[in-house]
């Protein structure tokens, strides 16, 4: 039996934790942050698998990175961001790298002749560094500020149908159509119009499941969600042998999405490509314009994919004041340029702050804590790939198609009488999930806002900041008609 002393002891060491996190402050419990970084792991562990895959084609050089070494410096980048995330800006935020970025990188970066993946990752330093020298003079911050209020609300509710769309996508509830069908419908049912596969079964009855437990109020209802679809989900491919959708020769509609469910396997991590990254190279094979325009381009989507999903996810969490700031906000935005920097480091591609983090924050995580918890599963995901591979997208997605509806219900924040900023609402929460990109969402409320106050006359009502950001934007949109004019 503890003595008085002990207890008392003990008791201080966990107010100090309490206070620092303060995690009673936002309505929490230790419990509650622990299940939310687990949620947020399983939700987005996913890219530790499909960041190699998006980053596999050679260089101008013949050169690749290597699946197995970007996994690692995924895995690793993640788990370090993550932790600094929870640990400094004390939010339930985590980070990996980027969707969007690193699918513009493989696809538009690297394919410039001359051009070799340290090349490309020293732009993706650039990037960072300057969203640096923009968090610490306040001006990435002046920017947040400045946004509408319903712009804002539109943003949190254009994550949610982007969450859930993500989440339907991922289980394969929702696939696109290929051009060759010869249908002008760009996505359907299933496949071709039939929910066919135990996959799909896995994801109907953990979203039934899901939404079960959290109509009952159930405590750890997603968590509960993700882990019974993941069990589900091993003995069908123990029974089934399903495999998954594609083996790398052959497609199989009726396999798992991505990570077919699979038994522990121990692996050393290679983390070579550590410091492998050229931050003049660009500058010096492409010329200074070209490269500056590509780090242009870079730094606008991970500068506002960034805000985005901030925004979203902290209002999800209850975490904005009745002004609509959102405490240390200087210091989530600082640790997510540093993203940049460490990502483009690690030859990872840029990390940020990812929208699947609201299956933690719908678990009930409010605070650091559950960021802390997120990321040393990644680190442990290094070494241990069953973290990954038992838990498959078709267990995860429910719990985001849950946390897409909870978050698309701040639609009536928006003031829905004043079409100055109700059209550029709508386009924000449309153009989000259609294009598969916050930051062109963000762009088309930003440009359509400061456009529709001009031609209503109410030019001087809008910040100065929102003009220089729209303006940023068109530049942005128009990306590819001027590359197309700079090549002739």
């Amino acid at each position: 039996m503890p003595s008085p002393e002990n207890s008392l002891l003990e008791k201080t060491k966990v107010s100090r934790l309490d206070r620092y996190f303060k995690v009673t402050e936002r309505g929490s419990n230790y419990s509650r942050e622990i299940r939310g970084g687990f949620a947020t792991f399983f939700a987005m562990s996913y890219i530790v698998v499909l960041n190699p895959l998006i980053l596999a084609g050679a260089d101008s050089n013949g050169d690749s990175l290597g699946s197995a070494r970007v996994a690692a410096a995924t895995a690793l980048v993640a788990g370090i961001m993550t932790i600094l995330m929870g640990a400094w800006a004390k939010h339930p935020f985590a980070m990996a790298t980027g969707l969007g970025v690193n699918a513009f990188i493989a696809v538009t970066v690297a394919t410039n002749p001359g051009l070799t993946w340290p090349d490309v990752m020293g732009l993706v330093i650039v990037s960072g560094l300057t969203m640096l020298v923009l968090v610490l003079t306040g001006f990435r911050t002046a920017v947040f500020n400045a946004v509408p209020s319903s712009l804002k609300s539109a943003i949190v509710v254009g994550i949610g149908m982007f969450i859930a769309l993500i989440g339907l996508v991922n289980a394969g509830f929702v696939r696109r159509i290929p051009d060759a069908a010869g249908t002008t419908v760009p996505v359907g049912l299933g496949f071709e119009g039939t929910l066919v596969g135990w996959p799909i079964l896995v994801f109907i009855v953990g979203l039934l499941l899901t939404i079960a437990l959290v109509v009952r109020k159930t405590k750890g209802a997603i968590l509960i969600g993700i882990v019974a679809s993941a069990v589900l989900a091993n003995i069908l491919e123990a029974v089934f042998d399903i495999g998954p959708s594609f083996d790398g020769t052959t497609a199989n509609p009726k396999g798992w999405s991505l990570v077919a469910p699979s038994m522990p396997d121990w692996a050393l991590p290679d983390l070579s490509l550590i410091g492998q990254a050229n931050i003049f190279g660009a500058f010096q094979n492409l010329g200074v314009t070209a490269a500056l325009l590509l780090a242009f381009v870079i730094l606008l989507s991970i500068f506002f994919d960034a805000m985005g999903t901030m925004v979203g996810l902290a209002n999800e969490a209850g975490s904005v004041d009745e002004d609509g700031n959102i405490p240390d906000v200087d210091k989530v935005l600082l640790v997510d340029a540093l993203g940049a920097v460490v990502g483009g480091g690690a030859s990872a591609s840029s990390s940020q702050i990812y929208v699947e983090s609201g299956a933690g924050i719908g678990e009930g995580a409010r605070t650091g804590l559950a960021s802390i918890v997120t990321g040393v599963l990644f680190l442990a995901a290094m070494f241990l790939t069953p973290l990954i591979h038992l838990v498959p997208f078709e267990a995860v997605a429910p719990a985001l198609v849950v946390v897409g509806f909870m978050m698309i219900s701040h639609v009536s924040k928006i003031d829905w009488n004043d079409w100055g900023v109700a059209i550029p609402a709508f386009l924000t929460f449309v153009l989000m999930p259609f294009t598969y990109s916050i930051a062109n969402g963000i762009g088309a409320g930003f440009v359509s806002f400061v456009f529709i106050r001009a031609i209503q006359g109410r030019a001087r009502e809008v910040h100065p900041l929102m003009w220089a950001v729209a303006g940023a934007f068109v530049l942005f949109f128009g990306i590819g008609v001027i590359e197309q004019a700079m090549g002739a």
